[in-house]
């Protein structure tokens, strides 16, 4: 009974070794084959219409006007490959690589929203409260980075 248990725990021992092996050597051969693809990316800088709405209040904290606008604006879209191979140095068994379409660049732009409305929202017409001017950051540049990494 023993040399049975001894020759069962042998050929686990085996399986287990030749199964490692066999992980690692996928886990090595995959990696020098797979690398980051930036062939069939689209990842780029578009323009986008949104309508904005800001609010303004008094120094007591009570509403003094309402002003909003359509404004064109870029935005980041598109593609970036990711992949996913299996690994042995990993928990989970695979490695992911993760990428994502980011704003690499922005800018600062100012913007006047032209339609101002007091708490009763009547238009206001007078020249210094009719319009109002905004700053906002909007991409300059869009490119894939690695899901998770912070930019600049």
């Amino acid at each position: 009974m023993c040399y049975s248990f001894r020759s069962a725990l042998a050929a686990s021992s085996v399986g287990i070794v030749l199964c490692c092996v066999l992980l690692l050597t996928i886990s090595i051969a995959v990696p020098a084959t797979a690398q980051h693809n930036q062939a069939d990316e689209t990842c780029e800088t578009l323009p986008s219409e949104i309508h904005l709405i800001k609010e303004e209040y008094d120094e007591l904290g009570r509403l003094y006007r309402t002003c909003n606008g359509d404004v064109t604006v870029n935005k980041c879209e598109g593609k970036c490959n990711s992949q996913v191979q299996p690994s042995v140095i990993t928990a989970t068994g695979f490695l992911k690589e993760c990428y994502c379409c980011r704003e690499s660049f922005l800018r600062e732009r100012q913007l006047q929203l032209t339609h101002c409305y007091d708490p009763d929202g009547v238009r206001m017409t007078d020249h210094e409260s009719a319009t109002m001017e905004i700053r906002l950051k909007e991409p300059v540049d869009c490119k894939c980075f690695k899901c998770g990494e912070m930019v600049r």
